[in-house]
């Protein structure tokens, strides 16, 4: 059974930055294209970033772009995503997501992930 485990979560000032890590266990994970999405209080699933699993190319949504990184460690079965220049805009629930079957530019739409984690708080004050 895959499992991930996001972590590194919490309460930040505007302009701040936070490190989240995604565990994956029990699956192949340098097959699996990674993707990170946010959920804010009332709104849909939004896609953060993604990181392909064959050559590391990585994608990120226009809300991001410029302020998060995705970064993947296979050695360690891990997914990064490094947070900077935060805005309150960005608060909400942050999940991995594992897409086994990946090519082409990594999918930007949350049914095309296979595999969730539990999620783990942002919290961005003004």
């Amino acid at each position: 059974q895959v499992q991930l485990v996001e972590s590194g979560g919490g309460l930040v000032q505007a302009g701040g930055s936070l490190r989240l890590s995604c565990v994956v266990s029990g699956g192949t994970f340098s097959t699996y294209t990674m993707g990170w999405f946010r959920q804010a209080p009332g709104k849909e699933r939004e896609f953060a970033a993604a990181i392909r699993w064959n050559d590391a190319y990585t994608y990120a949504g226009s809300s991001v772009k410029g302020r998060f990184t995705i970064s993947r460690d296979n050695a360690q079965n891990t997914v990064y995503l490094q947070m900077n220049a935060l805005k309150p805009e960005d608060t909400g629930v942050y999940y991995c997501a594992a897409d086994r079957v990946a090519g082409g530019v990594p999918d930007t739409r949350a049914n095309a992930y296979d595999y969730w984690g539990q999620g783990t708080q942002v919290t961005v004050s003004s």
